[in-house]
């Protein structure tokens, strides 16, 4: 058995399935909302549904919070005792400080035990984005690679991990001071829909806006037709803010023009939701350019 773990955080919004199926350890960022501490396990402690409820109907505004130094260095610990090496796979540093926390609980725990073997990759990537690095790197490992061909992978890789975004309520860009409250209003009654995407430093960056939820269900799909490459060997992330049908509609118009193997959909986690709302939906996948 190899000596080492896949480890990452709950921003890879991967399903628990996957998470209990391929061994992979993660620990939880924290969403506070309506006076609760919940730290995210893949809608267990709060069902997704009640939280996306909850936003649509705006009976809380929710605060989120990264892991900090001592939970890394407490989960990490074990393993390293064990002789274990890890390979963590961040959410993007531009995103959150979780990275840099498990980069401090690395140098404290080298100061304690000099042998320790414990290599942290920022993904530069978010939600499935993150996940599919995660996901690939964990099916690498059950099939017997090394963990330094699994590092190298992820390292080469994780700049074509490509994000398109479909924003629906502009109200959670507006609190989160991506556009202005005289933005927000009139693209609301115009029924605009912001287009996001993830840079190569890790960041959210508007690149557009379509009028109406069938264009950007539509849009998003010409971006996967644009830039995927290795079709038949990929294996696509959906992630959707508590809209389904929306998510397995573009599923399906993905698959009506190419030839894919696969495409997982998943909730879009709390953390990551609580800045964009309610029916977001998201597309990840590996391809030859991130920018649109």
């Amino acid at each position: 058995m190899s000596n080492y773990i896949i480890f990452t955080d709950s921003a890879c919004d991967l399903p628990n399935e996957i998470i209990e199926k391929l061994d992979i350890k993660y620990l939880s960022l924290i969403c506070n909302f309506k006076g609760k501490e919940y730290f995210e396990d893949g809608g267990i402690s709060l069902p997704y549904k009640n939280f996306y409820n909850a936003l649509r109907n705006n009976e809380d505004l929710p605060t989120t919070s990264q892991i900090n130094f001592f939970r890394f260095k407490t989960a990490f610990e074990p393993y390293v005792k064990n002789n274990q090496s890890i390979i963590y796979i961040a959410f993007s540093s531009s995103l959150s400080g979780t990275y840099n926390s498990a980069n401090l609980a690395k140098n404290d725990l080298l100061a304690e035990y000099p042998n320790a073997d414990i290599t942290i990759i920022d993904s530069k990537s978010a939600s499935c984005g993150q996940g599919l690095l995660v996901y690939k790197a964990a099916l690498m490992k059950n099939e017997g690679s090394c963990k330094e061909d699994i590092i190298k992978w992820v390292e080469k890789a994780k700049l074509n991990v490509c994000h398109f975004i479909a924003v629906d309520n502009l109200e959670h860009l507006k609190r989160g001071g991506r556009i202005s409250s005289t933005s927000a209003t009139i693209g609301s009654i115009l029924g605009i829909k912001p287009l996001i995407n993830v840079n190569n430093n890790g960041e959210l960056k508007n690149f557009g806006k379509v009028k109406g939820r069938k264009k950007a269900i539509k849009t998003l799909s010409d971006y996967v037709n644009k830039h995927i490459t290795n079709i038949k060997d990929q294996t696509i992330f959906i992630s959707h803010g508590d809209c389904y049908e929306d998510a397995k509609y573009l599923a399906n118009m993905i698959k009506e023009n190419n030839n894919i193997k696969n495409i997982i959909i998943n909730y879009l986690g709390l953390v990551i939701g609580a800045h964009t709302g309610p029916d977001m939906l998201a597309v990840f996948f590996l391809g030859d350019n991130r920018e649109p």
